[in-house]
């Protein structure tokens, strides 16, 4: 991948990595915990040092995974984004959820602060907390997750709220909702995407006409499009999501193997045969479908 693909430009005038490392899953096993912190270090070592966290993920013992594997290293160069839960989003919790994070992080600010999900949260309240929270520089700068264009809209007409940098969603070849409309509606504003399990999940997908079941990992088209690119069907997943350059991803993996597997998808180039192919098997939306979120 180019230099000037590497990274993504946010509404602020910064760059975002385009490809980095989720915790998601890490700290619920202590068995791992040391091949979780040293996969990350690894990571950061082979240039994936945008790491993805959250209060929410294991309580706590991804983000104090995350500060071992960061330890030592020179704080400018990881890319540090953590996520706030929507009932701790307001000015009573938010900012000691956020001091309790950065202390499990070993650092004194975040990159990206994140409200993990919009629930029953008070926007312009959130909003005003995140702009307060930069004033004082525990974070640089703010975004959501998991926000449809209903709840973009709604933050869109509240005080500040087109501060928002960035919208973290899941998205994958067989979870593509955003692409009907939350796609073109962030795009005209300039509001980029970070895909949360870009290579999907072990389970069964459901197509949008609610019948039609397939595995990605099994699919054939998928293995077909992967072996003419001799590539693995991660590393065919994962170059999907990463073929729109206003979309960041962040998948999870432990083993040194697997995360060279992750980082070499990066340069991989689809074409449209390919991605008409893929189509076939997990088409785009036609409808609006709920946002899916786990």
């Amino acid at each position: 991948m180019s230099n000037e693909k590497k990274t993504i430009l946010l509404p602020d005038g910064s760059y975002i990595p385009k490809l980095g490392q989720g915790t998601w899953q890490m700290g619920e096993d202590d068995t791992k915990y040391q091949r979780e912190v040293e996969g990350l270090r690894y990571g950061i070592s082979i240039g994936m040092n945008l790491i993805d966290t959250a209060e929410m993920y294991a309580d706590g013992k991804a983000e104090n995974i995350t500060g071992n594997a960061i330890r030592n290293i020179d704080r400018k160069d990881v890319y540090l984004v953590s996520k706030v839960y929507p009932q701790n989003a307001n000015r009573h919790h938010i900012y000691s959820s956020l001091e309790r994070s950065l202390k499990l992080l070993g650092t004194d600010y975040l990159d990206m602060y994140l409200l993990h999900w919009r629930e029953n949260a008070d926007l312009a309240e959130v909003v005003y907390c995140m702009e307060e929270l930069k004033s004082v520089g525990k974070i640089i700068r703010w975004g959501v997750s998991n926000f449809d264009i209903a709840d973009m809209k709604d933050l869109w007409n509240v005080t500040d709220g087109r501060k928002c940098q960035i919208n973290q969603v899941l998205y994958n070849l067989g979870t593509r909702g955003i692409e009907y409309d939350l796609l073109e509606w962030q795009r005209e504003r300039s509001v980029p995407f970070m895909a949360y399990s870009p290579v999907g999940q072990a389970g069964a997908l459901t197509t949008q006409d609610g019948v039609s079941k397939s595995m990605l990992m099994t699919d054939k088209n998928v293995i077909e499009v992967a072996k003419r690119h001799n590539i693995s069907i991660v590393q065919l997943l994962l170059a999907f999501v990463l073929r729109l350059d206003d979309m960041a991803a962040i998948p999870k993996a432990e083993s040194f193997n697997h995360i060279d597997e992750n980082a070499a998808a990066a340069d991989i180039v689809l074409s449209e045969d390919d991605l008409e192919q893929l189509s076939l098997s997990f088409s785009a939306p036609i409808l609006k479908v709920p946002m899916e979120k786990y």
